[in-house]
């Protein structure tokens, strides 16, 4: 039988996953200045199957508006250059042999404002999975048998505050990175 903790603990780690989603996500998102984890989500059609950029070719951020990807087979670079243009990140490499350099282009006004609109949806995806994590383990509680009312009601407001605590981290999260996007 599965007790009150191991709810908790459930609605936890689920909510915890959330949160690192939300993170993953706004690291693929552009700002002004070059990450290499901007072409983390990046997927590359090699060997026959689609794999990430990082597996085939080593990234770097050698100046701040400049990225390099030093492709490790010279038969891939074609796919790389051309999964990095279809990326929808708005980047045209430019090869020379094994190595692409990257420019980044600065940011519209326009282009910084679909950006934050972006990351405020990735943001309420985000907080939506929290949330079915809470519904989820407070209706398994609630379904329990043999656990008294005080009990399912203090597991309650413990799930609410997790809940509270990771909707802040993603609203910490959303914060940092407007910031970033709108830095110009």
């Amino acid at each position: 039988m599965t007790t009150i903790a191991e709810f908790v603990a459930q609605a936890k780690n689920g909510m915890g996953k959330s949160v690192d989603s939300v993170r993953r996500e706004f690291m693929g998102i552009r700002s002004g200045k070059a990450t290499t984890s901007l072409l983390d989500l990046v997927k590359v059609e090699a060997y026959e199957t689609t794999v990430p950029l990082t597996q085939v070719g080593m990234v770097a951020a050698p100046e701040p508006r400049l990225l390099t990807v030093q492709v490790f087979d010279k038969s891939l670079v074609q796919a790389v250059e051309k999964a990095i243009m279809s990326s929808g990140l708005g980047l045209n490499p430019a090869t020379q042999g094994t190595l692409l350099r990257i420019p980044l282009p600065p940011l519209s006004e326009e282009r910084r404002k679909d950006l934050v609109r972006l990351v405020h949806k990735l943001a309420e995806e985000g907080r939506v999975g929290v949330r079915h994590h809470r519904t989820e383990n407070l209706s398994k509680i609630k379904k329990l048998e043999k656990v008294s009312e005080d009990e399912k009601a203090r597991a309650e407001k413990e799930i609410q505050k997790l809940t509270d605590s990771h909707s802040g981290q993603i609203d910490e999260l959303v914060a940092a990175k407007e910031v970033e996007i709108l830095e110009v």
